[in-house]
């Protein structure tokens, strides 16, 4: 079965919503357009429950099947875009300043729209639908917030599936991985107390900016010092601010950054390493540096089964020739594991060509892909609560 025919006779439709929102990008948790058009997409389709405002603009739709079944299987998609100015020179490019979907929220979107305007003209399974549409995908945390405000107790699912794009590749190809497949992630903020002076006297100091910079440095050993290097782990330093003028001596510093890993072992050595740094280094310059180091996304774990289940939909539409279990392990990382850790799940990545890789100010998702996605979401459902007489 290649991409289902309906899904393709309604492409121009969702096309034109995949430019739009493209076109009109929200950060996490400002989402109040894109959810708007989710909701009323839903509601016009006859879907049986629209629930928006959850975790402020997360919009959840319950769609029944034709059959009587008590299965319930959740399809995820996130919607919010980055902080980042687009250069693609696209038609359709964010009219929004500072603003991009440089990661392809907009098409997940679009996907699972698709998906749904589908199922619900057919019904074609026995069971209940629901269709999770996320804010906040990007590090602030809106799968915690959903589940937090009791996403799984009002609308409780058996299984739940996510979804994502992956550029640089070729169109018409799908990847999952069986077990552990993206890395958990730990976010960092430093702080680094010294003591300002004029320029001309530096002696007089604890220069934060001197002693930063040696932080960074020492910072960087903690993984390739410390971690057994069959072991993936990631630190990276990515803001250092300090200073206001030529002829001071700055006072304070702030230093942010990342840690990903895939074994919580590692990351507890990492922690206490990178504490144990910087309270030597205070130590060593008689000064006060503060450590801020918090969890922000778990490794995301595939269930085995319903990769399987999920490779088995992905090639109803690509063919089993495209669709492979052997991704490769991903240091990236994706809050659709909370709900995997809490629901039994799924996620797959729908590949695509392109020049430009996600986040970055020139990344352009192929559209070829929307019609795919929306297929192989539909054939999860279908595959996995079929009509007894389908069975």
């Amino acid at each position: 079965m290649p991409v289902i025919q309906y899904i393709q006779d309604n492409a121009p439709k969702m096309r034109e919503i995949f430019e739009d929102l493209h076109a009109n990008p929200e950060i996490g948790f400002q989402e109040n357009r894109t959810s708007g058009i989710v909701e009323r997409c839903l509601r016009d389709w006859g879907f049986d429950e629209v629930h928006p405002g959850i975790a402020a603009t997360g919009v959840v739709g319950i769609l029944r099947g034709k059959g009587q079944g008590n299965r319930r299987i959740g399809l995820r998609a996130d919607m919010d875009a980055l902080p980042i100015q687009e250069i693609t020179g696209l038609p359709y490019a964010s009219t929004n300043a500072d603003t991009m979907h440089a990661c392809g929220h907009d098409g997940h979107t679009t996907m699972l729209l698709g998906a749904a305007q589908y199922l619900a003209a057919t019904r074609d399974f026995d069971g209940t639908a629901v269709f999770i549409f996320q804010p906040a995908e990007e590090g602030l945390g809106g799968a915690r917030r959903m589940i937090a405000e009791g996403l799984f107790e009002k609308f409780p699912v058996d299984e739940v599936y996510g979804m994502h794009n992956q550029p640089l590749s070729e169109t018409g190809l799908a990847r999952i991985r069986k077990g552990p497949m993206m890395a958990g992630a730990s976010f960092f903020d430093i702080t680094i107390r010294g003591r300002g002076s004029h320029a001309a006297a530096p002696h007089q100091s604890r220069d934060a900016l001197v002693i930063g910079a040696e932080l960074v440095g020492l910072l960087q050993t903690v993984v390739s010092r410390n971690v057994d290097p069959v072991k993936p782990c990631v630190l990276s330093c990515t803001q250092f601010h300090t200073g206001s003028a030529y002829n001071i001596v700055p006072e304070t510093a702030t230093i942010t950054g990342t840690v990903r890993y895939f074994d919580q072992a590692v990351m507890d050595l990492v922690a206490t390493r990178m504490r144990e740094v910087c309270d030597g280094l205070a130590l060593a310059h008689g000064i006060a540096i503060d450590l801020d180091l918090r969890n922000v996304f778990d490794v995301l774990v595939n269930e085995p089964e319903l990769s399987d289940a999920y490779v088995a939909a992905a090639a109803d539409v690509l063919g089993a020739d495209n669709v492979s279990d052997q991704g490769p392990l991903v240091m990236g990382s994706e809050d659709f594991a909370d709900m995997s850790a809490k629901i039994p799940g799924a996620y797959i990545n729908v590949m695509h060509g392109g020049q430009a890789a996600l986040h970055n100010p020139a990344f352009v998702l192929d559209p070829a892909t929307l019609p795919i996605g929306s297929s192989i979401y539909a054939r999860i459902i279908e595959r996995r609560m079929p009509m007894k007489d389908a069975a």
